[in-house]
């Protein structure tokens, strides 16, 4: 219990019982105080992270957007690189043909296969077909025909007719078995 006697100048004088109503009274204001402080505070924090993600959002939307479009720049680099490649090598493979592909000219004679087979052109070629003098037997062909044939019992070889015209006949020649000597 407080001693209601003590000195005017002793701490406990605030908590007198004709002071006690002022001090509630004043504690709740503070209370008050501090919980609209409180608030406003939060809502000025969040107003602020607010801001700095909209701005952020939007730079990553202008990085997004950057990035976009040097992807589409690339893809179109990439389309004519592609296209240049493939352009150089239908050039190439004009140059070069591929593996055990060989062009023979009217009246010559080359030795394909690996060595197996010795082929010769016989004049020039026809509407629908060529004559061909494959190792010493003369065989009528046509574009796209293939045939057999048997050099010697280990050797199996294969010669097709690709295509001709009047000046040369494409031919492809593949021989399994043992290497030719």
């Amino acid at each position: 219990m407080i001693d209601s006697t003590a000195p005017a100048n002793s701490p406990w004088r605030l908590l007198r019982a004709e002071y006690r109503l002022a001090m509630a009274f004043a504690f709740v204001i503070l209370f008050l105080g501090i919980l609209i402080g409180g608030h406003l505070y939060g809502r000025y924090l969040a107003a602020l992270d607010l801001t700095g993600r909209e701005n952020a959002i939007e730079q990553l939307r202008a990085e997004s957007q950057k990035q976009k479009r040097d992807i589409d720049a690339k893809s179109a680099q990439l389309s004519a690189l592609e296209t240049k490649l493939e352009s150089t090598q239908a050039a190439l493979d004009l140059i070069m043909p591929s593996a055990n592909t060989y062009t023979i000219n009217p009246n010559q004679t080359l030795i394909v296969g690996d060595g197996h087979l010795t082929v010769g052109l016989v004049g020039t070629p026809g509407n629908d077909s060529i004559q061909l003098n494959v190792n010493g037997k003369l065989q009528s062909i046509s574009a796209g025909q293939t045939i057999n044939v048997a050099p010697d019992p280990a050797t199996q070889c294969q010669l097709s007719v690709q295509s001709f015209d009047v000046f040369k006949a494409m031919l492809v020649a593949k021989c399994s078995g043992d290497k030719a000597k």
